[in-house]
């Protein structure tokens, strides 16, 4: 079944986080005591699809889960959350999880074990054409085959529909690939591994857009973590986002609520800007809270954030 015109699809991986809070996070063998534990249904691609559907916006999921418990409960929590399922497969193997250490400061450490969502392969794209081609906007991350994520966007580009890609964790992709992204939408860190040697050169949000834009994408939005964001498309379009001043307590899933909200904002027809000062709130919202989907923001927070604090173009 296609999704309903003008939604999302969000192409990615479906993973149960297993969550630690404690003090500070530890250094390299040395072992610390946690305050409380807590599994959360999450992946990046998930998580984005969840924020999206909070924010009451119609999105299918095109992902693969594990023959297992976690795989039951993954699946049932999409739909429960209002995300479209047909697109998710069962592999007989383990679901993704993500093992993340969060500290006092609402600092993060993750460790992924892919399990099924290394199985989701080109040919379940084609098995999943007609919720593409329903699509008004596709939105998928790294956390799935290199190879799937070049199909993904050669199906995007010969069927006219526009594709954000948040490109974590960062890894070497293919220029034709680059070429095809619409929207690239890296945190600091991402951003210097595609720079690469040039990076401690370029530091500048200005230049680093710029220089990424030079490697074949056609806007990218530099998600700057307590800084803001800046974005820039190929265009000649050109802000830089202030962030919202909240006490953060957990920071997972604040770049999978951006992405989700900036999908959300621009099928909405606001304009790129306007579409990461509402990111860039919805991700504000998340970080106050604790857990990855649990954390996305309904639409009235984010509308009420907005009336009441301005991200500010400089």
């Amino acid at each position: 079944m296609s999704v309903e015109k003008k939604g999302v699809v969000v192409v990615g991986s479906i993973n149960m986080d297993l969550v630690a809070y404690t003090a500070r996070i530890p250094t390299e063998g040395e072992t610390v005591v946690g305050t409380a534990f807590q599994t959360h249904p999450g992946g990046k691609g998930a998580n984005q699809a969840v924020a999206v559907a909070r924010l009451g916006f119609p999105v299918a999921m095109i992902g693969r889960i594990g023959d297992d418990a976690f795989g039951t409960q993954l699946k049932e929590h999409l739909k429960d959350a209002g995300v479209n399922v047909d697109g998710v497969s069962t592999s007989q193997c383990s679901s993704g999880v993500a093992v993340i250490v969060v500290s006092e400061a609402g600092e993060n450490c993750i460790v992924i074990t892919p399990g099924a969502n290394a199985q989701l392969t080109p040919e379940d794209l084609d098995a999943n054409i007609e919720i593409l081609r329903g699509a008004g906007m596709v939105l998928t991350q790294l956390e799935i085959p290199t190879e799937t994520v070049q199909h993904l966007a050669t199906i995007c580009a010969r069927e006219g529909v526009p594709l954000i890609l948040d490109p974590a964790p960062a890894k070497q992709l293919p220029k034709d690939l680059l070429d095809k992204v619409d929207w690239f939408t890296p945190n600091e860190t991402e951003a210097a591994f595609f720079i690469g040697d040039g990076a401690a050169k370029v530091d500048e949000p200005v230049m680093m857009a710029q220089t990424l834009m030079r490697k074949g994408v056609r806007g990218v939005v530099l998600k700057l973590g307590s800084r803001g964001a800046y974005l820039a498309s190929a265009d000649g379009l050109g802000a830089r986002l202030e962030p919202f001043a909240v006490q953060a307590v957990d920071s997972t899933a604040a770049g999978d609520a951006f992405n989700g909200a900036f999908a959300t904002a621009l099928m909405m027809k606001k304009d790129p800007v306007e579409s990461a000062r509402f990111a860039a709130a919805a991700a504000a919202l998340s970080v106050t809270r604790t857990g990855a989907q649990t954390s996305m923001p309904r639409m009235a927070e984010v509308e009420q954030m907005l009336a009441g604090v301005g991200a500010n173009e400089l």
